[in-house]
């Protein structure tokens, strides 16, 4: 939870004016224990839990041996098409669980377009 942090708090990134919303598998209660801890707001924090927002972007092809996604970005259009995705956790993209705010700054920039 620290990348949505990071991300949050970046002059660079909040400049590209894009939303930023987390999905994962976790539970109601280790998303409030996230959000307390790390102290989040005003980042919307959703739950997958049967899986389908998931599915629906394709993201469990880079799914961890737990099954769940590993750490995904999806730049999604005002059209509702995805633009750009990557999993920084999947080996052959580095194998990362948090990335430097700058590199998702400049992919994001870059895929942005018209």
């Amino acid at each position: 939870m620290q990348q949505i942090v990071d991300l949050q708090n970046d002059p660079a990134y909040q400049a590209l004016d894009v939303a930023l919303v987390s999905i994962a598998f976790d539970t109601i209660e280790e998303l409030q224990q996230g959000i307390s801890e790390y102290r989040i707001s005003g980042v919307p924090m959703l739950r997958d839990a049967d899986h389908s927002v998931s599915e629906a972007y394709n993201v469990l092809q880079w799914a961890a041996r737990t099954g769940e996604p590993g750490h995904t970005f999806v730049l999604v259009g005002e059209d509702g098409n995805v633009r750009w995705i990557r999993d920084y956790g999947a080996p052959e993209n580095g194998g990362l669980m948090y990335v430097p705010v700058n590199d998702l700054t400049e992919q994001i920039q870059a895929n942005l377009g018209g």
